[in-house]
């Protein structure tokens, strides 16, 4: 950690600000206040929704946005940035456009509250609700710009980038407690990357005070022993020295000269935290009579005055020309057209690119031998890296060595199932590379890299261990574009191994759940179940411009009767298209996964034993599924059974079987069955597991029974 210098000591190196300047500096701490103020007018007349203020935090927020230049570097910040937004460049009417829900809002189009910013021309990044969730993003940011820069033409192919550039990321003294704070705050050490972490300490997360948050109520202090941190504290209620120092680590940060700065700003929150909280209920009143006291509007107008830079009455006719031109704002904002119904689907996928579409109809044209489902994902790994060189794979374990040094002598992991083996030692440590053991930090770095233009293609070990990634892949990843109304994206790959019939498994290594990610609006979500479908369809997830969560059924690996040729490196499979493994006129069973070949061997028995002709579909993907199919085959057979390998309670075929009868009910013979895994956990004994999963005597069994009917 470099030694703090005080504010004044860093301040006497910096050029004096004019008279102009220091009035500026007002002026836009002022016109943030009176947004805030404006707001909670609206909120009270009904007019506004929500409102959640930046009061007390303006002074640092005006040095930031002065120290860094808008549409240059990138910004992830937080709902009270308001004063850093003013100053880079949003006017506001955009800000209250927002507020009361306009169709041309440039920061989500009336999608998000207000205070969620995103501006596209200003580079600053569509802001959540979830707190925390943007410092693993603004690292991965930091990451995709550090590595376009090494790229020949990268600007032209995956997005704009500066070679100077630096990514800000903030939030308040509460989100410090956040566990992916301080992974973003590790890998942005471990990798020395240009991120300005901005903490913003007003000392409560809501009503709960900073000394619960943090050790010793201070988080400079806390990590004061992290190497390769710099540390910077500042009284954030005073602009001049917020901005002695800001614009000294931010020249340390654009020449390169320090990793990560952690500039720990103590302001003032003298309003409550939203207006949905009343701060009387636990501050007492001398607190907040010393946050009036030091509350920056008041003390820096007063500062100004007293060293003759501006009179009273000057000050004043700045304040009067700041309420009108907010008051033009609010009434613009307020007669802007609000948005049509009918938009509320746009921007969930990419508008241009139809992963469904006949574009991704690409034939195979097979060679060599048949091979597993291993190898065919790492052929197209392998091909789709030398396609494209904005693909980047990162995970745990997934290089072959992460010291480059050994490659020569090792033989290289290549991930736990090998299937990203010799990707390293192919194309370098740039584009492959380990992660830290933390989901979250995969998925929310995946993020900032796929909203610069990169191709992240990125794997969680084991899907078992996907839930510590779960808000990002809940609340941000499939979300992206639709809350910044197409203005952002961040379209990439999650490769997660899934399943059970491992001997073995258990209850950690074993499980399913692919259900609570189908249910998302904007991912896409793939589960082949042979070796051709699978690099066909990883080839599709890799080109296509959303989202996509691909699992790879651990079972099905190696297996031999699912073994395929290489297909080339153009063969592509469209999302949404099933497989009908055989055709069949008595029943219509739908599938996928390691339940496809279960489920294909009791058909079998069931015409040889029964005569009972199945037809079986391998749904292939799960989100979308091919309900055209579906439907096709049940108005043909008239039964219907579904089969998945997750509890069948809440599992992934009660969606199937309610639309199957609530669609297609007059063409049914009987009701719609289904089998699914007992509702428990998958347990290590082999005999456990066989009786918790089912098994092919299960699926012929269900397949008598519909038939009956």
């Amino acid at each position: 950690m470099a030694k703090a210098e005080s504010p004044a000591k860093v301040a006497r190196r910096q050029p004096a600000l004019d008279r102009d300047a220091l009035v500026r500096i007002y002026r836009t701490m002022y016109q943030s206040r009176r947004v805030d103020d404006k707001e909670l007018q609206l909120k009270r007349q009904n007019k506004y929704f929500f409102q959640i203020s930046g009061a007390g935090h303006e002074a640092v927020l005006v040095a930031a946005g002065m120290a860094l230049r808008a549409g240059h570097d990138w910004f992830y910040p937080y709902y009270r940035d308001r004063a850093l937004c003013l100053q880079l460049g949003m006017t506001p009417k955009e800000m209250f456009m927002q507020g009361v829900g306009a169709a041309a809002d440039p920061n989500s189009g009336a999608r998000q509250m207000p205070a969620h910013f995103g501006h596209k021309a200003l580079q600053i990044v569509s802001q959540s609700s979830p707190t925390g969730t943007q410092f693993l993003q603004a690292v991965g940011c930091a990451e995709g710009g550090a590595y376009l820069a090494t790229l020949e033409g990268a600007m032209a192919r995956a997005g704009k980038f500066e070679r100077d550039e630096i990514c800000y990321v903030s939030a308040g003294d509460g989100a410090v407690s956040e566990g992916e704070f301080y992974e973003a705050l590790m890998t942005a050490c471990v990798r020395r990357l240009p991120v300005l972490f901005m903490i913003e300490d007003n000392k409560y997360a809501i009503s709960v005070p900073v000394t619960v948050q943090t050790p010793g109520g201070s988080i400079s202090k806390a990590m004061a022993s992290v190497p390769g941190l710099t540390i910077r504290e500042v009284d954030g209620c005073d602009p001049l020295a917020s901005l002695a120092v800001l614009t000294e680590v931010v020249g340390q940060l654009r020449r390169r000269e320090v990793g990560p700065v952690l500039l720990h700003a103590h302001v003032v929150r003298p309003y409550s935290h939203s207006q949905s909280d009343d701060e009387r209920a636990y501050k007492t009143e001398a607190e907040r009579a010393e946050e009036a006291r030091t509350d920056p509007i008041a003390s820096f107008a007063a500062r100004l005055v007293a060293d003759g830079v501006a009179t009273g009455q000057f000050l004043e006719e700045v304040r009067a020309d700041v309420d009108a031109e907010i008051n033009r704002a609010a009434d613009e904002a307020l007669a802007e057209p609000r948005p049509d119904p009918g938009s509320i689907f746009e921007h969930l996928y990419s508008p241009e690119v139809d992963p469904c579409a006949g574009d991704f109809e690409s034939p195979g044209r097979p060679e060599g031998e048949p091979t597993t489902m291993v190898d065919l994902l790492n052929a197209c790994l392998r091909d789709e890296m030398a396609r494209d060189e904005r693909i980047i794979v990162f995970g745990e374990d997934v290089a072959d060595a992460t010291d480059e040094t050994k490659l020569p002598e090792v033989k290289g992991k290549g991930g736990v199932f090998k299937v990203t083996w010799g990707l390293q030692k192919k194309y370098g440590g740039r584009r492959v590379f380990n992660s830290p053991l933390a989901e979250a930090n995969i998925v929310g770095r995946a993020i900032g890299m796929a909203t610069r233009g990169l191709k992240p293609v990125v794997e969680i070990q084991f899907f078992d261990y996907i839930w510590p990634a779960f808000m990002q892949m809940r609340n941000e990843l499939p979300l992206m574009r639709w809350r910044s109304n197409g203005a952002f994206k961040c379209p990439l790959v999650v490769r997660a191994p899934i399943g059970g019939y491992l001997t073995g498994g258990s209850i950690y290594h074993s499980q399913c759940g692919e259900v609570l990610f189908t249910h998302l609006p904007g991912l896409r979500v793939v589960m082949p179940a042979t070796a051709e479908d699978a690099n066909g369809l990883l080839r599709t997830a890799i080109r296509c411009d959303d989202p996509v969560l691909f699992l790879e059924h651990k079972h099905l690996y190696r297996q031999t009767y699912n073994k395929a040729a290489y297909p080339g490196p153009d063969f592509m499979i469209p999302f949404g298209k099933a497989r009908i493994v055989q055709s069949g006129d008595d029943l219509t069973l739908i599938t996928y996964g390691a339940l496809v070949e279960r489920s294909r061997r009791a058909a079998a028995k069931a015409a040889s034993e029964h005569g009972i002709l199945v037809e079986l579909i391998d749904l292939r993907t799960l989100a979308p599924y091919d309900w055209g199919c579906i439907e096709a085959s049940v108005r043909k057979t008239g039964k219907a059974l579904v089969v998945h390998e997750d509890t069948k309670s809440f599992g992934y075929g009660a969606e199937i079987a309610a639309r199957i009868g609530e669609e297609l009910f007059e063409y049914l013979d009987g009701p719609v069955r289904r089998v699914g895994a007992k509702d428990t956990w998958v347990a290590y004994e082999p005999g456990l597991e066989d009786a918790i999963l089912p098994q092919e005597a299960d699926v012929l069994a269900a397949i008598e029974q519909v038939a009956r009917y």
